[in-house]
């Protein structure tokens, strides 16, 4: 099965729906309208697998998660958000107003 995301006007995925094999990007939209992109369960394109609320970066050709704090930075490579300090191992929370690792 195949997977693709409909994108609104601002690349933002709206929905994802599963397709044959055999469809594409174009036949999504001829079929639905709207545009669509095709995404991967495995991450083997896009680098991350749509969801709703997720961004396309077309220019990364990417699926990117909404910015889970102001302080993180987009890791242009894997195309997923980091903190600007290492996470310890261990069981941690992100406290975003401290800008530090808290222990759980």
């Amino acid at each position: 099965m195949a997977h693709f995301a409909e994108i609104d006007s601002n690349n933002v995925v709206t929905r994802v729906l599963v397709f044959n094999n055999t469809y594409t990007d174009s036949d999504c939209s001829a079929l639905l309208g709207g545009d669509w992109i095709q995404t991967s369960y495995n991450n083997n394109i896009r680098k991350n697998f749509a969801g709703i609320g997720y961004t396309y970066d077309s220019n990364l050709d990417a699926f990117i998660t909404p910015k889970p704090f102001d302080s993180w930075l987009l890791n242009t490579e894997s195309c997923r958000w980091e903190s600007p300090i290492e996470k310890p191992e261990g069981d941690y929370s992100w406290n975003e107003e401290n800008l530090s690792w808290e222990e759980i």
